[in-house]
């Protein structure tokens, strides 16, 4: 069998969120007993916490749920290129050594360890002009191993309304410290949630 990479992080109650964002809770509704065959739990949480697909309706108001994106760019021939340490902002020539014939979707290594169980505000992001770029080159889908493609405190989230403006697609939060650099297969299909800004995902990449 083709060798798997999970490169979604652990979903818990230490699971970090941006600052007053909704934290994963769950509780249960339901508990094996006398009268009851069955557990049922009870989850709340944002569609932000762990690896994560936004919509275009996270930037835009005029965007698409994430259950009425299509899958296509969440599926496919996908590379892997490192950046570790680069931040604060991903430059051009931090990847320029890997953008060699891109595939349709590429996702940016930051850390050396991905910060798993704490809210890093200093996060690296995306500098807009890198997505420009990446687009005019063919990509479809961005992702990176922090929880923004913006840095952490930008109120204008200039990488974000890059991709809104190319209708391009974006996963945040997945963790790459295991993935040599090079060519996968990814599969990190969103939720059909009809009316979420986002969705959390299972993200995996695939040996070619």
């Amino acid at each position: 069998m083709k060798k798997l990479w999970d490169i979604s992080p652990p979903v818990s109650d230490q699971s970090p969120v941006f600052p007053g964002d909704t934290p994963y809770a769950q509780a249960w509704s339901a508990t094996l007993g006398p009268g009851c065959p069955v557990n049922v739990g009870k989850i709340t949480m944002s569609p932000h916490v762990g690896a994560h697909a936004d919509a275009p309706l996270h930037y835009g108001n005029e965007g698409f749920a994430i259950g009425a994106v299509d899958l296509a760019p969440y599926l496919g021939a996908c590379r892997v290129i490192h950046a570790i340490n680069k931040g604060p902002l991903i430059e051009w020539h931090h990847i320029a050594h890997a953008v060699q014939d891109l595939p349709a979707r590429v996702l940016v290594r930051t850390y050396k360890r991905m910060p798993v169980d704490r809210w890093d505000g200093e996060l690296a992001a995306f500098a807009p002009a890198t997505i420009e770029q990446l687009a005019a080159r063919g990509v479809k889908l961005v992702g990176i191993d922090t929880a923004s493609i913006d840095p952490a405190d930008s109120k204008t989230l200039d990488s974000h309304q890059v991709i809104r403006r190319l209708d391009l697609r974006v996963l945040e939060n997945l963790v790459l410290d295991d993935v040599p650099e090079g060519d996968y297969e990814l599969i990190a299909l969103p939720l059909k949630l009809m009316t979420a800004d986002a969705s959390p995902v299972r993200a995996v990449l695939r040996e070619l």
